[in-house]
Order: structure tokens, then sequence, then C-alpha cells
């Protein structure tokens, strides 16, 4: 199973879509790992720079409401999964992205805008853990605070997670 924890990186901004994500001009590389050095090439936020050491050491993705909105190519979760990031935690997300995070067996976690809000306020320090067993994420920053939010996770979305993505319970399955 993979690892749902690490640094987060705080994207303060709704609406970041699939070619913010991945640009589509590199949807021609023939494997994941093609992808993996253009992680948010072209995401446009204050301060924000694709080839910082934060977005290398990030093992979590915080944002606001409506991520991975466009178009519902795969290569999108794909680019966060060849960089370590299965997680991500927003107010929601595009319907397509969310299945195909859980469809890789990653977790895309939906929190009310007001947990999203606290988890904003710990700063870009924050190192997030998530218990898929108890359902719960808990959040520490450096200088000491530490907060916990309760999450909901469909039964099957849960079996794909557990299983490694639909690849995998496929194979346990049929």
């Amino acid at each position: 199973m993979k690892e749902f924890s690490g640094p987060a990186i705080f994207l303060d901004r709704s609406d970041i879509n699939t070619d913010e994500i991945i640009p589509a001009k590199y949807l021609t590389e023939i494997s994941k790992a093609a992808l993996k050095p253009y992680l948010l090439e072209d995401l446009q936020l204050d301060g924000f720079k694709p080839d910082s050491p934060a977005l290398r050491r990030a093992r979590v993705v915080v944002s606001r409401a409506n991520f991975g909105c466009g178009s519902s190519r795969e290569h999108a979760v794909w680019v966060l999964e060849v960089n370590d990031i299965n997680v991500v935690i927003a107010e929601s997300f595009a319907r397509i992205f969310r299945q195909n995070m859980f469809n890789c067996g990653m977790l895309a976690i939906e929190l009310p805008a007001a947990d999203i809000e606290a988890l904003f306020a710990l700063g870009g320090t924050a190192e997030i853990a998530v218990d898929i067993d108890h359902n719960l994420l808990k959040a520490r920053s450096a200088p000491g605070q530490e907060l916990s939010f309760h999450f909901s996770l469909d039964p099957f979305d849960r079996e794909l997670i557990l299983a490694g993505g639909w690849l995998a319970y496929a194979d346990r399955k049929y």
C-alpha cells in the first residue's frame, strides 16, 4: 500500500485544472516517469515556483475547491503519483479527477471549507498523516500545533485504496 503521510504543500486557489497539474504538451510521453519533472509547471499562483524544494518534498497537496477540473486525463493523477504525492485534500474535486485518484490507489479527501481554512492556517511547514482505518487526518505544524479531522470514504473507494488501485483490485476480484 502507498504511503499516505508527509510534508504538505498548500496551493491557495480553487479551480486548479488538469492543464496546470500537467501541461497538455507532455501528454505524448510514453511513461508515467517521463511526466515527473513537469508537475504543476503551468500553475499560476503568487509565490509558487514549480521547481521549489517545497514541491519536491511534498507528499500531500492541500488546495481549495474544484481541484482537478478541466479535461479528464489520467496524466494529472499520474504526475502526482510519480512525484510521490498520494494524497490531495480539498473542499471538492472534479468528479473524474477524484475517481482517477482512487483508481490509482491514491486518496482524494474532501473536507468542509472551514477545515480547509484551518489547515491553511497551519502554514507551509505542516506534516499530514492519514489513518485510513479510522478515516482520520492529522496535521501538525513546526510550531507544535496539531489538528485532527474526520473524513468519509466510500467503501468501494476504500477497497481500491487498500488494493493499490483499480488494476490490483481487479486482479484480486476477477
